[in-house]
């Protein structure tokens, strides 16, 4: 497994994404980087081999997953990003400084956060987009399965579906779910929110949709979790927190709910005069239920 996403994605989004799914001795060596990223740039790969405990082709080989040609590469991009975030951190205190009322820091914390959301997409490819965005159209019938914190998100989606023109259905019970998801057929999709990739309910639909012969598409923060694994097409949105700690500590799901907004807007944008209609439809019945 190795990263084929966005090439100014930075290292540490790249571990985020990836380091669940790597080799073991691989894996140690990310961590390793992640815990100490200053200490890592400054050590050549022999010495971060013999820090972690592992061959110097094990710390090459780490790099290479990442999607860089070699340690010093991976070294080169640590110091970029390091630099990034000092300048970064440097203007937020400074705001901290003006304004140190809990709306000041409101604002600060929300800046620092806008400022990584581009850090989102970065995992994703074309060919992943355009098939999430082609089965969708496609589908004779889509179900959408989302369970815990991104349950929202899943009904959020079915209404955007909706009023795009694209019926889809959702259901919060995890039996209705799997029920529904056993009765659906070939030409038929389950599209998957799990933002931690292991949550059980939503697993057990997936399955039962495999087994119904659907299509399953998903959206998820990691790239070696179940989600990913029993899906044909995912759509990887690495937590812009940080790892799978930050996932289950601060739980966001901003970036996924913005992923959902646009993938939407596209869907439109492909069907073209139909999503046009659909739309306009769906405006014309806003309108009539707006009072002055």
């Amino acid at each position: 497994m190795s990263w084929t996403g966005d090439p100014s994605a930075r290292p540490s989004v790249r571990i985020a994404s990836l380091a669940p799914g790597l080799q073991r001795t691989e894996r140690r060596v990310v961590e390793a980087v992640v815990q100490d990223r200053d200490r890592a740039v400054g050590m050549t790969a022999q010495d971060l081999a013999e820090l972690v405990g592992v061959g110097r082709t094990t710390v090459i080989r780490a790099a290479q997953s990442l999607g860089y040609e070699g340690y010093p590469q991976l070294r080169v991009a640590l110091a970029q990003e390091l630099a990034l975030e000092q300048a970064g951190q440097e203007s937020a205190e400074a705001g901290d400084g003006a304004d140190a009322t809990a709306l000041g820091r409101l604002r600060s914390r929300i800046g620092r956060f806008g400022a990584r959301l581009g850090d989102s997409v970065s995992a994703l490819t074309p060919e992943a987009v355009d098939a999430f965005v082609r089965a969708l159209d496609e589908a004779n019938r889509v179900l959408v399965v989302a369970n815990g914190l991104s349950g929202p998100l899943g009904l959020d989606l079915v209404m955007r579906l909706n009023s795009a023109g694209r019926p889809a259905e959702h259901f919060a019970d995890p039996l209705a779910q799997q029920i529904a998801a056993r009765q659906l057929g070939k030409d038929s999709v389950c599209v998957v929110f799990s933002g931690s990739g292991a949550n059980t309910a939503t697993l057990d639909a997936m399955r039962a949709a495999r087994a119904g012969g659907a299509r399953v598409l998903a959206i998820t923060s990691f790239s070696r979790s179940g989600t990913a694994e029993l899906a044909d097409t995912v759509l990887l949105v690495p937590p812009v927190s940080g790892g799978f700690q930050d996932e289950l500590i601060h739980t966001s799901r901003a970036a996924l709910m913005l992923l959902t907004e646009q993938l939407v807007e596209l869907f439109i944008e492909h069907r073209g005069e139909r999503g046009r209609e659909a739309r306009a439809a769906a405006l014309s019945v806003l309108a009539g239920v707006l009072r002055d």
